[in-house]
């Protein structure tokens, strides 16, 4: 048998986790270094499936498949396409980044509320929603899929409700209770999401007598497996509706602000840059890939929702005035734009998509981590309490100043080239839409430049005047991210000869071609 490597790449952050765990209370550093090199040796074998998958070849590579609960026909089963292999790709990259920027995070506090914070607990989380994170990128079974869906909101509860951000306007009992109430919101949110999703599950299983996304394709082009039209719409229904939930989707985003804003950066950059995305991959997958119908009957009620989702949050994001909070909000409006590239069902408009999903990540996470360094410094989390922070600390304000243009998708950075590869595949089936989703844009720039304007320049705060700038752990973190920025905004060629394959392979499910130019025949 060969090396099962798929199952080896998501088994080891898992296997890092035990071990993080495990390390004894005392040596609190050596924990956050094992769970480091846990995360590095993780990105080295992502790198090898990188490496090792054909991006003209099948669209399920490495596969793996064994018999799992036999008597419910579940299997373990594993593939990866072209939009997986990036995902993966993403998820091993910014963990060792998360760990590195997180590495004072969970330190013992001395406070009235919390005396101990359990370091190795802390990171443990982290690598263990990582594994979870990478099986649902890999899982080719449906119910495989969904148990891993559910089974990552129970780290992701405890490290925003047990691990909030210290920079909080109010006292520690004030400060616990709302990283309670935001961890609970998470986590009801996504389990009625969830629920709702096994039932469509069920119903799958029931329609077509099996979890196996290779078997009911195989059914379906056979003519073997025969849906009805009302039956495909409600089990679309259940299962987009958790994944909207997951995106997170307008109206359906509420939870997202409070559990970015009470999580630590780190913590943040897991839910929005990493945990997410599970959410528009699967409308990918699942969706689009067994209910084409149902997708393509949806599609302008998405379409309508995901455009409320970028003027919406983009609006939201430029009233705010806590730092973490707008950059909630501006994820709200992007994940819009993922989800408009989706529904709009031509190959331009799911290659940026897809692209939008990597990008989108890696702008959040140097955005939000460098962020995170500011609020750390000051303590607090309101624009209103910085000013003048370039005088004193050029380094930090100049990195702080490149996440936020990627994060308005400035050409020659990375999210330009996603953002622009949406639009146009969206204005070339549904111009009208097209078009509404360019005031995105705008208002991007507008939010930016006001979040920079209002807490870089101007008069030197008194209470930012000390303010050190960038140590060298923190270079380490937002130097590679600003290059990864800049080299795929200039050279995108790695991801999109991946990704365009796996593309063609969803158009083919929904049975879409991209509209022809409308041409005026010569005289």
């Amino acid at each position: 048998m060969s090396f099962p490597l798929l199952t080896a790449t998501a088994a080891l952050p898992a296997i890092g986790a035990i071990a993080t765990a495990a390390v004894p209370a005392a040596r609190r550093t050596a924990a956050k270094w094992l769970a480091l090199l846990f995360s590095l040796g993780t990105l080295v074998l992502a790198a090898v499936v990188f490496a090792r998958f054909e991006p003209g070849g099948d669209r399920y590579q490495l596969t793996e498949s064994r018999s799992w609960i036999a008597d419910f026909g579940v299997r373990y089963e594993l593939g990866v396409d072209g939009i997986g292999v990036v995902l993966l790709g993403l998820t091993a990259l910014l963990i060792p980044f998360v760990i590195a920027a997180a590495w004072h995070d969970a330190d013992p506090l001395e406070t009235k509320s919390s005396r101990w914070r359990p370091t190795q607990g802390f990171f443990a989380l982290i690598l263990m929603v990582e594994a979870m994170v990478i099986l649902s990128f890999l899982a080719t079974d449906v119910f495989l899929f969904y148990i891993l869906f559910e089974a990552m909101l129970i780290p992701m509860y405890f490290l925003i409700g047990g691990f909030g951000d210290r920079a909080h306007a109010g006292t520690d009992e004030s400060a616990a209770t709302q990283r309670s109430y935001a961890a609970v919101k998470f986590l009801l949110y996504n389990l009625a999401g969830g629920l709702i999703m096994l039932a469509a599950v069920i119903g799958l299983y029931v329609v077509a007598g099996s979890f196996s996304l290779s078997e009911i394709a195989e059914a379906r082009a056979n003519g073997s497996l025969e849906m009805a039209t009302s039956t495909e719409r409600w089990l679309f229904l259940g299962f987009f509706f958790a994944f909207a939930v997951k995106a997170p989707l307008w109206p359906l985003h509420t939870w997202l602000p409070n559990a970015m804003g009470e999580a630590t950066a780190p913590v943040a950059v897991l839910i929005t840059a990493i945990v997410d995305k599970v959410g528009t991959f699967a409308m990918l997958r699942f969706c689009l890939g067994l209910f084409p119908e149902a997708s393509k009957w949806a599609t302008p009620v998405v379409i309508t929702l995901a455009l409320i989702s970028i003027v919406y949050g983009a609006l939201l994001a430029v009233g705010q005035r806590d730092i973490k909070r707008l950059i909630a909000y501006a994820s709200i409006s992007h994940f819009g734009f993922i989800i408009l590239g989706i529904f709009a069902m031509t190959s331009q408009g799911q290659s940026g998509a897809t692209l939008y999903m990597v990008n989108h990540g890696i702008s959040t996470a140097a955005l939000l981590l460098v962020a995170g360094f500011l609020i750390t410094r000051r303590g607090s989390r309101l624009i209103a309490d910085y000013g003048g922070v370039q005088k004193v600390a050029p380094v930090l304000a100049g990195t702080f100043l490149i996440g936020g243009l990627a994060t308005l998708s400035l050409p020659g950075l990375a999210p330009f080239v996603s953002e622009f590869l949406v639009l146009v595949g969206t204005f070339s089936a549904y111009p009208v839409a097209g078009i509404i989703a360019t005031s995105g844009i705008v208002l991007a720039a507008l939010y930016v430049l006001v979040l920079y304007q209002r807490t870089m320049t101007g008069p030197v705060q008194e209470s930012v005047r000390s303010m050190p700038d960038l140590r060298a752990r923190e270079l380490a973190v937002a130097v590679p991210l600003i290059a990864v920025l800049i080299f795929l905004g200039v050279f995108p060629k790695p991801l999109t000869e991946v990704v365009n394959p796996a593309v063609q392979h969803t158009m083919s499910d929904v049975q879409k071609k991209d509209p022809q130019p409308e041409v005026e025949a010569a005289k």
